[in-house]
């Protein structure tokens, strides 16, 4: 995947991609990341300017926001191309799923009191993190490399995890390393018995009672009569323990 950010701020994209797994996304070839520099397609460096009608706040010019496009288009083809704005769709995980499947992304921040509205005619979509303001569209640029970055082809040491990531159907269940107690704390027996079958319940327990707990909105329709018994006994206060003996 190729993956554009055009920005005025550069480097805080160029330090975040020398991390983690974007890093290796770029390292395996599975992503190539090209960070623009929308200050190098402004006139004078000037990328912003007042916006008019006397309203509040410095606006980014479009001059060099579609310069920088063309350059893109010119190069490799028109990207698919997201904006993010505070009133955009929330991205969830299926957005991730969706736009990781894409050849090319290509993301615009804006910055101080937004964009040229003009810009807008370059996206496909808007999208946003969430009901909150930021002062630039950085930080959704840095989410959405990272969450479609984990996607891609061979990136993950060990892609089966993402069958169990939290969203897939189910939220995640709780995870211990050792030591196999800390200050009092243990981890629960189920988790060194060796017993994969009794593991494999007590992951698909938590997951549920988890989802129950926090994200009740997200509970699957097409539930199995497995997932609905363990739903119905975590409603009626019964603990794991009891349910694997009650099986027995």
């Amino acid at each position: 995947m190729k993956f554009f950010v055009l920005t005025i701020f550069p480097e805080m994209i160029h330090v975040y991609a020398q991390y983690g797994i974007v890093k290796q996304a770029i390292k395996k070839g599975a992503l190539t990341l090209e960070v623009i520099d929308l200050r190098q397609y402004a006139d004078k460096g000037r990328v912003d300017d007042e916006a008019y009608g006397g309203l509040p706040g410095m606006v980014i010019k479009p001059e060099p926001v579609f310069r920088a496009y063309k350059s893109i288009m010119e190069r490799y083809g028109r990207p698919y191309t997201i904006l993010p704005e505070p009133w955009g769709k929330r991205l969830v995980q299926r957005d991730l799923d969706r736009l990781s499947q894409k050849e090319s992304l290509a993301v615009i921040c804006g910055r101080y009191e937004g964009i040229d509205e003009r810009v807008r005619v370059l996206a496909d979509e808007e999208l946003s993190l969430g009901d909150f303001v930021l002062s630039g569209g950085e930080i959704f640029a840095l989410a959405l490399l990272e969450g479609v970055a984990r996607l891609l082809p061979d990136v993950l040491s060990e892609p089966e995890s993402l069958l169990s990531d939290s969203f897939r159907r189910w939220l995640g269940y709780p995870v211990y390393t050792r030591p196999p107690e800390y200050e009092g704390l243990k981890v629960p027996g189920v988790l060194l018995s060796g017993n994969h079958k009794l593991i494999e319940l007590w992951k698909l327990w938590h997951s549920i009672e988890r989802t129950l707990t926090y994200r009740p909105d997200l509970i699957p329709e097409d539930i199995t009569p497995l997932e609905r018994d363990i739903m119905e006994s975590i409603k009626k206060g019964i603990k794991f323990e009891e349910w694997i003996k009650a099986r027995r």
